[in-house]
């Protein structure tokens, strides 16, 4: 089982995104699709990667 990030590695990852989102400009929909979409095929399980959507919209 793989170990959790710390709270310094979430905030690294927090930060490289909203780089990455200021950078990519009207096209950052398409960029955290694309995102999306090579993560979850990194992460190789399609049940662990529905779960993790459903926690992404909650409280939006």
């Amino acid at each position: 089982m793989s170990q959790s990030m710390n709270v310094a590695d979430l905030e690294r990852v927090y930060d490289r995104l909203a780089e990455a989102i200021d950078r990519t400009g009207n096209d950052s929909e398409l960029f955290l699709v694309k995102l999306a979409l090579l993560a979850a095929e990194a992460l190789n399980d399609v049940e662990r990667f529905d779960a993790l959507i459903e926690c992404a919209v909650q409280d939006l």
